[in-house]
């Protein structure tokens, strides 16, 4: 995952990065943009070979339709991201449109930093999600690791960042291996 970010006070990694990247891998890339204008960013980073664009819901509310259909149009998979603070109601409308987003990521952190501590009541909100979309690809981002992978998982999140945990372990692998395992196990349970 790379973050571009202008609404919190530092920034990460951008299109000229993607772009090397790309010529070493397939992997998706997923591409977080904590920006006050998105759709700036639509144009280089679909050519620099970005596999998922996602946007934060606070900065969008004037273009969305735009900025999702410009995104698809770049072969991009369109997400929304929206902070502990914003009630989950604002993401239904980019979700039930005529043209969808099609991941929804629930922050479980303030965004900014690494190494926050997970918040839990985050969950309730992917519990909400998972409930009314079933087939929705829901993510979280933010104090995930191996004390906090299950109840991610068992509250219907199928897509996990982790940063700190994993770059922070000995193992990583063994850290993304249970990880991996939680989720797996939960989507069987659904």
């Amino acid at each position: 995952m790379f973050l571009y970010r202008h609404f919190v006070p530092n920034l990460t990694i951008g299109a000229p990065v993607i772009e090397s990247l790309r010529k070493h891998t397939k992997a998706y890339l997923d591409c977080h943009l904590m920006v006050t204008n998105p759709i700036d960013y639509v144009e280089p980073l679909g050519k620099a070979g970005a596999s998922g664009f996602t946007f934060h819901v606070e900065v969008s509310k004037e273009n969305w339709q735009e900025l999702i259909q410009k995104i698809k149009l770049k072969g991009m998979r369109p997400g929304v991201a929206l902070k502990p603070g914003t009630p989950i109601e604002e993401v239904y409308p980019l979700i039930n449109s005529e043209n969808p987003v099609e991941m929804v990521l629930v922050m479980t952190v303030e965004p900014g930093f690494g190494g926050q501590k997970f918040m839990p009541e985050m969950m309730e909100k992917v519990r909400m999600l998972r409930n009314k979309y079933p087939s929705l690809d829901i993510e979280v981002d933010g104090g995930l690791g191996p004390s906090t992978i299950d109840v991610a998982a068992s509250a219907g999140a199928n897509c996990i960042v982790a940063g700190s945990s994993v770059f922070g372990a000995p193992e990583p692998a063994a850290v993304i291996s249970l990880m991996r395992k939680s989720v797996l196990e939960n989507q069987e349970k659904c």
